[in-house]
């Protein structure tokens, strides 16, 4: 028996069906084209829509926000805190570090700058760079105890400042910070000395910045996560009086 075969209008189907009979038949149709498929195919399009997140999403990821406190202390204080810190924070030994960070400028027709730090390990030269962008400071909410940003840190390769100037990007300052790291749980204290660099690019030209040292209390957690704050506030009350870290707001230090 020969078999025909047409192709469907719509979607290119290759189609067979056998010689025509005594009884006129209706055209065959593709699965696709055939009215039981209609409601499938509504029903699909409705199944295949893009899911609702319930949190913001950047790049692929969760939206980090950054929970800080900062404070200093003098140099002849330094010790005093670390040992303070050691007692409080995790039982592990605090991590040393002497980063490298350059702040690099895009200056739009109006309106701020936009703002990314790029920052290398001195004490360990073959670790990957890391890109950081800071948002803007959500300082309204008063029943905060801490002030809150958006933070999106990302490591990146040794051609970082390259690609960064390619992009139109332009370096605005650059310093050295040394010092340590502890932990508290999700909570981080970093302690550090900053420095400003002499001659561009040389890290062994710096000269100190101030007689005491930065302290920073700092917890990333996904939006929404307030209750982080309560207990920044009350690590921060073991603290004093050596130091006394609080929620500063950065456009009040710019007068």
């Amino acid at each position: 028996m020969n078999h025909q075969t047409e192709t469907c209008k719509r979607n290119g189907e290759l189609l067979t069906r056998l010689p025509r009979r005594r009884t006129r038949r209706k055209p065959t149709q593709c699965s696709f084209c055939s009215p039981r498929f209609d409601r499938f195919r509504s029903a699909k399009v409705k199944m295949e829509a893009p899911p609702v997140t319930s949190m913001p999403v950047t790049g692929g990821t969760i939206n980090m926000m950054e929970y800080l406190l900062q404070g200093s202390v003098l140099d002849q204080a330094l010790e005093s805190l670390l040992h303070r810190l050691r007692g409080l924070c995790d039982n592990m030994e605090p991590e040393i570090f002497t980063d490298h960070e350059l702040v690099y400028l895009l200056k739009g027709q109006q309106g701020n700058p936009f703002i990314l730090r790029a920052r290398r390990s001195l004490s360990h030269p073959t670790a990957p760079w890391h890109l950081r962008y800071l948002g803007q400071p959500e300082v309204g909410d008063k029943s905060r105890h801490a002030l809150v940003r958006n933070c999106v840190d990302v490591a990146a390769s040794h051609s970082l400042p390259e690609f960064l100037n390619e992009m139109g990007f332009r370096m605005d300052h650059e310093f050295v910070a040394n010092g340590h790291i502890f932990r508290k749980g999700v909570m981080k204290v970093v302690v550090s000395k900053l420095s400003r660099i002499l001659v561009p690019g040389n890290t062994d030209n710096t000269e100190r910045l101030s007689l005491s040292y930065l302290v920073e209390l700092s917890v990333l957690a996904p939006a929404g996560q307030d209750t982080m704050s309560e207990d920044m506030r009350s690590f921060a009350e073991q603290l004093k009086p050596l130091v006394h870290l609080e929620k500063i707001d950065p456009s009040k230090q710019r007068h």
